[in-house]
C-alpha cells in the first residue's frame, strides 16, 4: 500500500482532516503512526457509535498501517461527574467498555486498550496537565466544554475545567500522532495543535469522524449549531435515541420502527445515516424485501443509489426501516454472542446492572 492509498483510507474516516498535507508528511516519516480515540465510561450500555462505528473506523486506520490506542477515560468521567462521581463504578463501566470493543470485530493485533488510570500512574501525566493549563486562559478552556456534552453557557465544576487540559495531556502522554475522535471533540484537538509546539510537543493530525445521529427527531433550526450537535447525539439517558451493542432483536426492531425517518428527505435522517456509515461499510449491498404488490424486492449496491431512490419516493420509510433493523441485527448478533460467552464481560455487566445510577 503506497502513501496515497493510506491517505485515501484515512480521508474516508475523517469528515474533516487537519491537515491532509501533515498527514502525508507523517506517513513519509513514520512507518506506523499512532492514533487514539477515547470515551468516558458512563451509563450501563454501549451504543452502536461507540462500538460498531468505532470498529469500522479503526479497521480502516490499521489497514493504513496505523497503530491504534483505545482509551477508556475513567478519570475524565469522574471529572465530568458521570455515574454520580463514583470513580469505582466508572472504572467498572470502563472495563466493560473495553470488553465490548474487543467483541466488535476490531483489528485487535493493532489495537491497544487503556484506561486513564494507566496514564495517570506513569508519573509524568499531571505535570503535562499543568503545563497545558498554564499555557491557556479559563476562557480558552471553557470554549472546549462541548467535548464533555456541555455548552459554554453551563455552570462548570472546577473539575470540569481540568477536563480539556487532561484530554490534551492524553494525546501527548500516549504519544498519539493522530487524534481520531468525533467532530464533537474537534475543539480540544485544535487546542492540542495550538499548545503542543509551544510546550515542546508535536502538532497532532486531527481526523474528526462524522457524529452518527441519534434516532429521535432533531431540534428546530432556532437552536445554535453547538446545541444542535449535542441534541442530535445518541444519548444513554434517552434509550430510544440509540441502538446499544447488547440490544435484542426485539429492541432493535422497536427502536428503528419508531425512529425519525421523513419520507423523501435524507438530510438529518438517522436511518439514512445508519445505511451510509454502518450498513454499506459492512455489506456489499442492501436488499429491501417487499411483497410483489408493493413492487417486490429492491437491491442497492451503494449508498448513493439508495439515496436517489429514497428522494424520488421509490422506497417507503417503513420498508427501509425493516431492512435496516434486519441488517443491524445481523451485525450485532455475533457481538452479543461473544459477550454472552465471556465470563469477564458477564461479571462486569452484572455489576453495572446493580449500580443505583443517578437520574
Amino acid at each position: 500500500m503506497n502513501i496515497q492509498d493510506k491517505i485515501n483510507l484515512i480521508m474516508e474516516v475523517g469528515e474533516e482532516v487537519l491537515t491532509e498535507e501533515e498527514l502525508r508528511t507523517l506517513f513519509e516519516t513514520k512507518k506506523h503512526p499512532i492514533a487514539y480515540d477515547g470515551f468516558e465510561p458512563s451509563g450501563t450500555n454501549v451504543h452502536i457509535a461507540q462500538g460498531l462505528l468505532r470498529a469500522i473506523n479503526i479497521n480502516k486506520m490499521t489497514k493504513a498501517r496505523v497503530k491504534f490506542t483505545m482509551l477508556a477515560a475513567d478519570w475524565h468521567g469522574w471529572a465530568n461527574n458521570k455515574l454520580g462521581g463514583d470513580l469505582e463504578k466508572i472504572n467498572v463501566v470502563g472495563d466493560y467498555l473495553i470488553e465490548v470493543w474487543k467483541a466488535c470485530d476490531m483489528d485487535l493485533d493493532n489495537v491497544k486498550f487503556m484506561r486513564s488510570t494507566d496514564l495517570i500512574n506513569n508519573g509524568t501525566y499531571w505535570k503535562t496537565v499543568m503545563r497545558v493549563a498554564r499555557s491557556n486562559t479559563v476562557k480558552r478552556i471553557t470554549r472546549c466544554s462541548q467535548i464533555m456534552g456541555r455548552t459554554e453557557k453551563d455552570t462548570l465544576q472546577a473539575s470540569q475545567i481540568l477536563y480539556p487540559c487532561m484530554q490534551c495531556a492524553d494525546i501527548f502522554e500516549i504519544g498519539a500522532d493522530i487524534t481520531q475522535l468525533g467532530m464533537d471533540q474537534r475543539k480540544v484537538n485544535v487546542l492540542a495543535r495550538e499548545v503542543g509546539p509551544k510546550l515542546g510537543y508535536y502538532k497532532p493530525v486531527v481526523v474528526s469522524h462524522h457524529m452518527l445521529q441519534g434516532l429521535l427527531q432533531p431540534p428546530g433550526k432556532e437552536a445554535s449549531p453547538e446545541e444542535r450537535m449535542l441534541a442530535m447525539k445518541m444519548s444513554k439517558s434517552k434509550p430510544d435515541s440509540a441502538i446499544f451493542m447488547n440490544d435484542t432483536t426485539e429492541d432493535i426492531t422497536r427502536k428503528i420502527k419508531k425512529a425519525y425517518c421523513p419520507e423523501k428527505i435524507v438530510q438529518e435522517n438517522p436511518i439514512m445515516e445508519y445505511c451510509k456509515y454502518i450498513i454499506f461499510q459492512k455489506f456489499d449491498s442492501l436488499v429491501i424485501e417487499r411483497p410483489e404488490k408493493w413492487g417486490g424486492n429492491l437491491e442497492f449496491i451503494s449508498y448513493e443509489e439508495l439515496e436517489k431512490a429514497f428522494i424520488k419516493g421509490e422506497l417507503h420509510p417503513a420498508d427501509l426501516k425493516q431492512a435496516v433493523a434486519d441488517y443491524l441485527d445481523k451485525l450485532l448478533s455475533p457481538v452479543r454472542k461473544k459477550l454472552e460467552k465471556s465470563k469477564k464481560a458477564i461479571k462486569l455487566f452484572e455489576q453495572i446492572q446493580e449500580f443505583k445510577l443517578p437520574k
